[in-house]
């Protein structure tokens, strides 16, 4: 997207951006992604908890974040290669639709007591592989609906408001909500799940970003656009080297909170809402990478500032390791969580400025395929490791863990941003 692409009179789409410059598109874009967040942060809170009252299991207890996020190993290719093919405004609003209606029926199963632990399986699965194209979906749609001198913006307010709403606002409400019956959480995610739909909906792109996709005579076949996106990526040094160490953190910081609520009952003495008080810690964090990311690169560069991440995450684990207190955990929280954000935005941004737009979707897809396909792992290894040792051995293999990356990135990969280009 060119940065001086004239602006649209036509109806639904903005005259004259508004200050900073991102408009009524962009708020549409924004106030969905929120909603979404904030059910997915009501479920997030809600699914371990029922996962609880069902098995005391920590490995069964972290088989809801596997189910979640197997999907992402699973779809990731074939997602961004369908995502480079459709209309990626209407592939949101259906998927959330469905989405909705999914968590609808699971709603009815819990609230006439048939909810189980593999139907909760089969619901985060379902769910999972939804936002596995959704969210390749989402991230594409952002220089459509913005200009690329507001991308770091842009990302930065929607990666925080949908960490609030999925790490603070829901969690809360989950927490609260689920003291008074089990199914009314998931409720309140399907609400959110039409409310997005809604929004999407009425959505429309700048002047001269298409939303249709290429006529079917045009499309090469999907194994060819697979391995065209997967030579992209790998002939461009910097992005791989970070999809790697993507997966690297995303082992660590999803075991950690795979485990969190058995950490927070058993070694916290926390109650169910205490829970859902700590996860909401991590907000705090959001809020704070929304201001302090763009100013960070700016001051030390892209490359200082994700070694500063990745050294923060293992100041997170560090402190849930040796600190039993809920004050301390929930401090590190928000300390894990302003580092990914930060992370997200610096990374997001050059993948939407370094990868030419009719490959995308194709590269986001290999990108995430190293970098989400990591997070089942690290939930599956999680409640392993905290079976067998309990869960603080789970923070102190991810110190470790971080400490090997940012040498990594310190003395390796934070050399490439000097000579960033794309192949």
């Amino acid at each position: 997207m060119t940065s001086d692409a004239s602006l649209s009179t036509e109806p639904g789409v903005d005259a004259a951006p508004r200050s900073p410059g991102l408009g009524r598109q962009f708020a549409r874009l924004w106030g969905a992604s929120a909603a979404s967040a904030i059910g997915e942060g009501v479920s997030l809170a809600a699914a371990p908890l029922l996962a609880s009252t069902l098995t005391d299991d920590p490995r069964l207890i972290a088989g809801v974040s596997v189910a979640l996020t197997l999907p992402y190993a699973l779809f990731g290719i074939p997602a961004g290669v369908l995502v480079d093919r459709a209309d990626r405004r209407r592939t949101m609003t259906y998927i959330d639709l469905f989405r909705g209606c999914l968590v609808t029926l699971f709603v009815l199963s819990v609230a006439l007591g048939l909810g189980n632990l593999w139907a909760l399986y089969l619901c985060f699965f379902l769910i999972g592989t939804c936002e596995t194209f959704f969210r390749n979906a989402a991230q594409i749609l952002v220089p459509s609906v913005v200009r690329e001198e507001h991308l770091v913006t842009a990302n930065g307010r929607i990666m925080s408001s949908e960490t609030v709403g999925s790490q603070f606002v829901g969690p809360l409400i989950g927490s609260s909500l689920f003291v008074l019956a089990p199914a009314v959480p998931f409720a309140v995610n399907a609400a959110t799940f039409f409310t997005s739909a809604t929004l999407l909906s009425r959505l429309r792109t700048l002047p001269g970003e298409p939303e249709s996709a290429p006529a079917a005579k045009e499309r090469p076949r999907l194994l060819t656009d697979m391995a065209t996106g997967l030579r992209w990526l790998f002939r461009h040094r910097l992005l791989r080297s970070l999809s790697l160490t993507a997966g690297a953190i995303n082992v660590v910081y999803t075991g950690a909170l795979a485990v969190l609520v058995v950490h927070a009952h058993r070694t916290l003495g926390l109650s169910d809402f205490g829970y859902g008080v700590l996860v909401a810690c991590q907000a705090v964090g959001a809020v704070t990478a929304a201001r302090l990311s763009a100013p960070l690169v700016a001051r030390i560069g892209k490359g200082w500032a994700l070694v500063c991440v990745v050294t923060a995450i293992g100041c997170s684990n560090l402190i849930i390791w040796l600190v039993p207190s809920a004050w301390a955990v929930g401090l590190a929280l928000a300390l894990g969580a302003c580092a990914t954000v930060t992370w997200n935005v610096v990374t997001v941004v050059l993948r939407q400025t370094l990868v030419p737009k009719d490959l995308q979707g194709r590269v986001n897809s290999i990108y995430r395929l190293f970098a989400w396909g990591a997070l089942p792992v690290g939930a599956a290894l999680a409640g392993v490791v905290s079976k067998s040792q309990g869960t603080p051995a789970v923070y102190a293999l991810g110190v470790g863990v971080m400490a090997l990356v940012a040498l990594r990135l310190a003395f390796g990969v934070r050399k490439r941003f000097d000579t960033v280009q794309a192949p």
